[in-house]
């Protein structure tokens, strides 16, 4: 499970089984999870995390799209 970046609290990662999918990214703070399909953004789901965490969560992976885009496709064909 490699992780993308820390920004403060949170871990930007993706599950290395996970090529089968749409490229997309986890993201982790204690308890809380999210994952965000990568083009376009979109929240694809959620759990304990509030509306306004989201908000922030998503704006995160927006600025950092491209280095997110460029991990998975490094990662999942070589």
């Amino acid at each position: 499970m490699p992780t993308i970046l820390r920004i403060g609290p949170f871990r930007f990662f993706f599950y290395s089984n996970e090529n089968g999918e749409p490229p997309h990214i986890h993201v982790q703070k204690d308890n809380m999870l999210a994952k965000f399909w990568l083009s376009p953004v979109v929240l694809a789901g959620s759990t304990r995390f509030s509306a306004k965490e989201l908000r922030k969560l998503e704006a995160l992976v927006t600025e950092n799209q491209h280095t997110l885009m460029e991990a998975w496709n490094e990662y999942f064909s070589g």
